[in-house]
């Protein structure tokens, strides 16, 4: 059996550096690149039948006036551009009439007219009011299912001693997992403009969900166990239940991720956010179910940080302290 709980430190140690290196890129500004669905604006899709190269694209976007544009390859030739709002965007036309031109035609015909053939795939514009809703119900989202998965681990483990510790423990892993997912994509909006887009946030209550499966899975083996025999030791059954049920989370997280892989190989721009969340979000889940969740219990109950500030401060341990079971 292996010794998870008695090495805890070796797995809380890296996940606390790694969490407030994430933290400290996504604070600093620009925080998020964010997407036209949280921030107003146009988004399209142009492919060129001639090579074009993004530099080219990103200056005559300026000379028409929209030096905000962000442009993201999206193939071969092909562009993903987000810009402020374009006036008189096209409607979706009635059989009544034409569709009234607007301004991404006057851009499309002047790039046209530079660059060869273009062609137009998608167009979408938010405004304002419906992008600050929808960071709203986001952010909602997000707080809601975390609350939500505190009150029903509680609730689940309520004849256990502090089942509130247990709910504790899943939301601080799935919150790390969410930290380390914004960092990174902080990162990422920082170097190469990758969005953050409402597929993001999909993704990020799927990572939730998976985080939290795996770690509820590992946390009823420990009810069994300590069920089973009030008296065992809990780092015992701590160990006892990660050891067991190891394999499967590391067996099941595999072959998701290979599917995720294939997908990203494969996949197209409109999809690649998502799946990129869910790769980071599926490893950095199964590591924090195993060496984050679990480990956060144990450390508890055996009043780790309040050992460690009292040897600071100088202050003795108290004789006879004993351990409540878990």
């Amino acid at each position: 059996m292996l010794d998870f709980a008695g090495k805890r430190w070796w797995y809380l140690a890296p996940s606390i550096a790694i969490f407030i290196v994430a933290a400290v890129i996504l604070a600093i500004p620009p925080h998020l690149e964010a997407g036209i669905e949280f921030t107003s604006g146009s988004s399209f899709t142009l492919a060129f039948e001639q090579e074009v190269k993004q530099e080219d694209l990103r200056g005559a976007m300026a000379d028409l006036g929209h030096g905000e544009a962000r442009i993201q390859g999206a193939g071969t030739n092909e562009f993903l551009i987000h810009t402020s709002v374009l006036e008189g965007a096209p409607s979706l036309g009635s059989a009544e009439g034409p569709v009234q031109s607007g301004e991404i035609d006057q851009i499309q015909a002047s790039l046209g007219e530079k660059f060869g053939p273009v062609t137009r795939k998608d167009f979408s514009t938010v405004s304002s009011t419906i992008s600050t809703e929808i960071a709203r119900n986001a952010t909602f989202a997000v707080i809601a299912a975390s609350l939500a998965i505190l009150v029903y681990i509680s609730l689940a483990f309520r004849h256990l001693h502090k089942p509130w510790l247990f709910g504790t423990a899943a939301v601080i892993a799935l919150l790390h997992d969410a930290v380390v997912i914004l960092g990174l994509f902080s990162l990422l909006g920082k170097w190469f403009g990758t969005q953050v887009d409402t597929g993001f946030i999909t993704a990020l209550l799927t990572v939730i969900g998976f985080s939290v499966h795996d770690t509820i899975v590992v946390f009823d083996r420990i009810r069994e166990k300590v069920t089973h025999d009030p008296f065992i030791p809990f780092t015992e059954a701590v160990n006892a239940s990660l050891t067991e049920t190891l394999a499967r989370s590391i067996n099941t997280s595999f072959v998701v991720v290979l599917t995720v892989v294939a997908m990203l190989l494969i996949g197209g721009v409109t999809i690649r956010n998502f799946l990129l969340v869910l790769l980071i979000g599926i490893v950095s889940g199964t590591y924090s179910s195993i060496g984050i969740a679990s480990q956060f219990v144990v450390a508890w109950e055996n009043d780790d940080m309040g050992k460690f500030f009292r040897r600071l401060t100088g202050r003795k341990e108290e004789p006879g302290a004993e351990l409540e079971p878990a």
